[in-house]
């Protein structure tokens, strides 16, 4: 089985690129739905965020936008939340990732945006990097996130920076352009991943 990374910045646009790989039939695992999951109602990371912040959670379920707020600007606050989130997902991932190996699929796509960060990278045959110009990752965060100049700019700070991500890529898909420009450069990545298996 062939295990595909799939990462890149802020805004960069890897929600496209996922949704054209499940349209060629290949799973994926979806970090940030997975986060979703373990916060929502009976999630298993609600009981831990209550204890560090309690006015986060409401009916038993993580008020994402009360979270935000809480850690936004402290770094203390961003590694403790981490410190609670990353290994839960971790361990969603290699649940998933057992899964397709029963199933016998080929190819997998595991879509982290911490990919490189969180060490996800050592689970993955080969790392797709998609990238967009700054300009269009601020503003697509600051509209989907509801934030100011200065809180997308702290959010993209605490990933790994373009240059570094873009140098460990396997492959580099650069998005912002349009989607038709997009959609090319992974019709072909797609077909020579489908060959190489």
């Amino acid at each position: 089985m062939i295990v595909l990374g799939l990462t890149g910045g802020m805004g960069a646009g890897k929600t496209t690129v996922a949704r054209f790989m499940r349209r060629a039939g290949w799973p994926v695992f979806d970090a940030d739905l997975a986060v979703h999951g373990l916060q929502a109602k009976g999630g298993k990371a609600v009981a831990a965020i209550a204890q560090r912040w309690p006015q986060a959670v409401r009916d038993h379920a993580v008020d994402r936008v009360a979270l935000r707020q809480a850690v936004i600007g402290h770094p203390q606050e961003i590694a403790a939340l981490e410190a609670i989130i990353h290994p839960l997902v971790r361990d969603e991932r290699r649940a998933f990732l057992r899964r397709m190996a029963r199933r016998g699929v080929r190819i997998c796509v595991l879509d982290i945006p911490l990919l490189f960060e969180t060490g996800a990278d050592r689970d993955c045959d080969a790392v797709v990097v998609v990238t967009a110009p700054l300009a269009v990752r601020l503003r697509r965060v600051m509209r989907r996130r509801s934030l100011s100049g200065e809180q997308a700019r702290q959010l993209l700070a605490r990933q790994m920076s373009d240059r570094e991500r873009n140098r460990r890529a396997d492959h580099l898909l650069r998005n912002g352009l349009s989607r038709g420009h997009t959609a090319r450069q992974l019709k072909r990545l797609i077909t020579s991943l489908e060959r190489a298996r």
